[in-house]
């Protein structure tokens, strides 16, 4: 880490070469400092806040009763536990209130779009073809 430290100041010190003043802001001038913040913090993933944060919109959304918040937010997630478990456990059923996963059709081999499978009889194959024919700058006589 001492090596990365000093190696982070001497590419730094080789920028300013190259680049003009402007180009130095306070972002370029955090790398000096990344290093000693992952000796004294640990790596970023444990103690990034961004998933708690997000989580923590979620069940604020929850939220119908505004004079009791908590009660709220619990009766509503376990009403969605309860229909999820529920939807899980019985296959068949479709769930009421949760939305279908968009890659259930992924998953198993078929896929969303583009999947629009036209069956024409023997007549509007002919017509298809006569129209392409008749409407083709190639077949066109000029």
């Amino acid at each position: 880490m001492d090596d990365l430290d000093n190696e982070a100041a001497i590419i730094l010190c080789e920028l300013e070469m190259y680049f003009p003043p402007s180009f130095f802001d306070i972002m370029v001038h955090l790398i000096v400092h990344l290093v000693h913040e992952i000796q004294l913090c640990g790596p970023v993933f444990l103690r990034w806040m961004y998933p708690v944060e997000r989580y923590m919109m979620v069940l604020k959304g929850y939220t119908k009763n505004q004079y009791r918040p908590e009660a709220s937010i619990v009766e509503r997630y376990v009403a969605k536990e309860t229909i999820e478990f529920c939807s899980e456990y019985i296959h068949t059923a479709t769930p009421v209130g949760v939305p279908e996963s968009r890659h259930d059709n992924i998953v198993e081999g078929r896929g969303t779009q583009g999947f629009n499978v036209v069956t024409m009889d023997r007549q509007q194959l002919s017509q298809a073809h006569l129209y392409v024919l008749h409407n083709t700058v190639e077949v066109i006589p000029s």
